[in-house]
């Protein structure tokens, strides 16, 4: 058998190349390669039987069928984050959160481990970010000194483990972050691919066998990835994005991996002096300061996995002096405003190619369902036409490349919300399942783009012609 070269990888993103050269093809970076040490034999691994064959441990197989048990949860008493996690952290399960820099990542889990820890449990957070001393003046300025949460300021896996492994067990540690961490073990720089792989390998062993639920935040690049190997994503049970804008004081905590609960959920809070309160009605938040009603403007009811939320829509349409239009857009996906832009012209008769559009979900809100299609497709004929949506009316349904109008789910819990708001009239497909009265609103259906531009065209106002 051929002997196998040598591997490099790339410290940056962990691209692996069989020979070594100056500049990363994947992430550009100069410099980068490294080489892989070879790996070391497994004890008792190249030993052969009598028969000249490896040896092997023979294991029992089961079946699929068998008694179960729910996952005990550790409810940390912030409603937000147990909705995103699934009703609270499981014992020996790790999650992985990440966010862009001064999001409140930190902030965040500071206030679960004072809950947890006043709560009566054992909670251990380690920075390895900052000292102790800055840590604690974080918590004495959101009123959490007197938490008796165990910290330290430490960066070394082996300390840490061997650290946590003295005394009572800790029902929840905190790694902040990831990407500070280091292994005697592993010969490269803090922060590289190659240690934030072996130092998560190495805390995740911990968690797993010890039970202890862990936590570890991570670093985030400007593309708004987890910094370092996708591998991490892979081992963790949970990933957790902590997102929000900065010109606004709420975040939303989004769940994008759970082995232990739904990936679609959502947690809304709002960024105050003495840390992160939670908003119960996220959609009261979002719709609050609205402007005076104007074209372009329609409120859109939506899902957050199980949640609704309204939003409002809001588009401007004006003539371009450019040989090419410009399409900016702000929280929803370009690739699906073309797509609206393009039945809109085909099957709704309008002209949109001698036009600037612009679409903003306001509030910093980033909406990812086709249920937004109407929503978008009103706000953009009421923005080219100058007709006035009414302000009391949300919309919701998703259009087909032929211009139909498709149903969506969960529409009932979408006219619920609605009404809830003090909202009158729900304009969503014509197909679907019979709501009865729709919660009191004023129930619109339409089948087909066209009637939706022509329901807007006939509330525009007439100009003169000259």
């Amino acid at each position: 058998m051929a002997k196998r070269g040598p591997t490099y990888h790339c410290q940056s993103c962990g691209a692996v190349y069989h020979r070594w050269q100056g500049k990363c093809d994947a992430c550009g970076t100069w410099s980068s390669l490294v080489e892989d040490a070879q790996a070391a034999p497994v004890p008792g691994g190249g030993r052969p039987s009598s028969g000249g064959r490896a040896r092997g441990r023979v294991f029992a197989l089961e079946t699929l069928k068998g008694e179960t048990q729910d996952a005990p949860r550790i409810v940390s008493g912030i409603g937000e984050l147990d909705r995103v996690t699934g009703g609270g952290f499981v014992p020996g399960s790790v999650l992985l959160i990440g966010g862009d820099p001064g999001i409140g990542k930190s902030t965040l889990l500071m206030q679960a481990c004072a809950a947890l820890a006043m709560g009566g449990r054992r909670v251990v957070y380690v920075s390895g970010e900052e000292s102790t001393g800055q840590v604690r003046l974080r918590a004495e300025r959101m009123g959490l000194a007197e938490a008796p949460v165990d910290l330290a300021a430490e960066t070394n896996v082996e300390d840490i483990v061997a650290t946590l492994n003295q005394g009572e067990r800790p029902a929840l540690v905190v790694i902040d972050s990831i990407q500070t961490m280091w292994s005697g073990e592993v010969e490269s720089a803090p922060g590289t691919v190659t240690q934030v792989r072996g130092s998560a390998q190495a805390l995740i062993r911990y968690a797993k066998t010890s039970g202890v639920c862990l936590i570890l935040v991570g670093h985030v690049t400007k593309d708004g990835q987890i910094a370092g190997p996708r591998v991490v994503e892979h081992m963790v049970d949970a990933v957790l994005s902590f997102e929000g804008e900065g010109a606004h004081s709420f975040r939303i905590l989004r769940g994008q991996k759970n082995r232990f609960g739904a990936t679609d959920e959502i947690g809304v809070f709002e960024m105050t002096g003495k840390g992160l309160s939670e908003v119960t009605n996220p959609s009261a938040l979002f719709l609050a300061g609205r402007d005076q009603p104007a074209p372009g403007a329609a409120v859109f009811a939506g899902m957050e996995g199980t949640r609704p939320v309204l939003v409002e829509i809001q588009a401007l349409v004006a003539p371009t002096a450019l040989g090419t239009p410009r399409r900016a857009v702000v929280g929803w996906e370009n690739s699906r405003l073309a797509m609206v832009l393009a039945v809109l012209e085909t099957h709704g008769g309008l002209r949109l190619g001698q036009h600037d559009v612009y679409l903003n979900v306001a509030g910093g809100l980033r909406v990812n369902e086709p249920a937004a299609d109407v929503a978008v497709a009103a706000a953009l004929v009421s923005s080219l036409s100058g007709a006035t949506l009414p302000q009391e009316a949300v919309y919701f349904g998703e259009i087909a490349l032929s211009g139909a109008i498709r149903p969506v789910a969960v529409a009932a819990a979408r006219l619920r919300e609605a009404a809830k708001l003090g909202f009158e009239a729900a304009l969503m497909p014509s197909g679907g399942a019979d709501h009865g009265d729709g919660n009191g609103l004023n129930l619109r259906r339409f089948g087909h783009v066209t009637e939706l531009v022509a329901d807007i065209a006939a509330r525009a106002p007439r100009r003169d012609v000259k």
